[in-house]
């Protein structure tokens, strides 16, 4: 139920916005009808539910513009963890591709949504690719009926394949692919079903074929990409994570990877890709020049051994930037508090790499200035409302949907902070969940989710898992 709030006495208040506006002075924050309303020294009004908030860090509710919540049953799955990207989809999500009945793919979503509404996210974009012909349960429902029983917003990435590359023999027999008109006809059902074009939308959907190179042939993307237009709704896919795509695009395309989207229409404002962590400079350039957007996965590329995306030069060539947590088989720790606190070290570590000695020609010893704790929650919150056309949410400002998280740093790991505002990002952890509100609506209240049983679920998850590994012969 949507109620008016007063969050009072806040220690800071992050925005979400860029410089100087970053933080507000606060400290307290109205709530009325689902919307910010006031900043300042505030009295209560009648009628106005108050959150305390002394001790507490307020925050926009983090949006997460990359998943694949089928994947929080497959953590830790022995065979994938010490693999490169391409033994581990082999390894891990083609083995248990089909293994999926509707039971286990709705608590495998119930998990991971709560994962991260417990760090205090509202907004997930999934990245839905485990289809197959003739498959006896519909995913994309069940996604946007666990998002809506605990009061999430969900934007569905409609993945899937129908081509793919030269398979390899031990690729698993299960991996079936759909037919271009299905697929398409597909994305057009669920458009016409969920998706809402407010800039506040609780559903979206969004055409997202696996990867562009790989997972359509170069007429289907085109198609894909004009089908999506005309439907007026965004794309969104995985591009070029690894070197290998560097090797195999070009010898199957005659260009670089960014160069082969952008001839299929698959660059701009209306696309955002995961990863991009291996470009070349003019790469970089053309993304930037169309607005292209990224999630950038640190955790997963770093878990994968891919590398780091250079998020700090494409942000500072054009791209919009955001961060998503990417599927649980790659990065057991799908939570956007761990996502924000691994941007932050990598971006750094990231640009330290580029340091050399004075003799060589070097000017700085590291690269501790490449990204501060401010940027990093703003990729992570408006950077991820602007990849994805959500221009209502991702910061506190009046007028603004109240998708708010109230921090409470009672932990010793926030003790001695000189800056309580940053300790989410630069203290990691999970702290104590205050409040989340989503439109206004109380989702979380003091880190609990009404009417979770947290103990059942961990049990639901033991025995999914133990089934999953019987279906597969493991």
């Amino acid at each position: 139920m949507t109620r008016n709030w007063l969050i009072r006495g806040a220690s800071a208040i992050l925005t979400g916005l860029s410089g100087s506006a970053a933080r507000h002075a606060g400290p307290d924050m109205r709530i009325v009808d689902g919307r910010i309303a006031a900043f300042g020294r505030l009295e209560p009004q009648s009628g106005e539910t108050i959150i305390e908030a002394r001790d507490c860090v307020v925050y926009p509710a983090w949006i997460n513009t990359h998943h694949h919540l089928f994947q929080s049953l497959l953590k830790g799955v022995p065979g994938g963890l010490d693999c490169n990207l391409g033994d581990w989809l082999l390894a891990v999500p083609q083995r248990f591709h089909g293994a999926f009945d509707e039971r286990s793919f709705r608590l495998a979503a119930c998990i991971g949504l709560v994962e991260l509404a417990r760090s205090g996210c509202a907004t997930v974009a999934d990245h839905h690719y485990l289809y197959w012909p003739g498959m006896p349960f519909d995913g994309a429902a069940i996604l946007f009926e666990e998002a809506e029983r605990l009061g999430l917003r969900l934007v569905l990435c409609r993945g899937g394949a129908t081509h793919m590359r030269p398979p390899r023999p031990d690729s698993p027999q299960g991996w079936r692919l759909e037919h271009l008109d299905a697929y398409l006809a597909d994305v057009e059902r669920l458009v016409a079903a969920y998706h809402d074009p407010a800039a506040d939308a609780r559903r979206r959907v969004v055409m997202a074929p696996t990867s562009p190179p790989y997972s359509m042939t170069s007429a289907g993307l085109r198609e894909a990409a004009d089908t999506a237009r005309r439907l007026g709704i965004r794309l969104h896919s995985h591009l070029s994570e690894t070197v290998d795509y560097l090797d195999e695009v070009p010898k199957r395309h005659g260009m670089t990877p960014v160069a082969y989207c952008a001839e299929h229409g698959w660059l701009g404002e209306d696309v955002w890709f995961a990863h991009l962590v291996k470009l070349l400079p003019d790469e970089i350039e053309l993304l930037g020049a169309t607005r292209t957007g990224i999630a950038h996965c640190p955790q997963s590329n770093a878990r994968l051994g891919s590398g780091i995306a250079d998020v700090a030069a494409l942000e500072a060539a054009g791209v919009r930037v955001s961060l998503g947590v990417d599927g649980a088989a790659s990065n057991e720790a799908c939570d956007m508090i761990s996502e924000t606190h691994a941007a932050w070290l990598l971006q750094r570590a990231k640009a330290g790499e580029r340091a050399r000695p004075r003799y060589d020609g070097g000017t700085e010893e590291g690269g501790a200035q490449a990204v501060s704790a401010e940027d990093v929650v703003r990729w992570a919150t408006a950077g991820g409302a602007r990849v994805l056309g959500l221009d209502a949410l991702g910061t506190l400002e009046i007028g603004q949907a109240a998708d708010v998280a109230v921090f409470q740093l009672d932990d010793p790991r926030y003790f001695g902070l000189h800056d309580p505002a940053l300790a989410p990002v630069i203290g990691a952890g999970r702290p104590h969940l205050r409040a989340l509100l989503v439109g206004g609506r109380r989702v979380v209240e003091d880190d609990r989710i009404p009417g979770l049983d947290l103990q059942e679920l961990g049990a639901r998850a033991r025995e999914a898992v133990l089934a999953l590994r019987r279906r597969v012969g493991a």
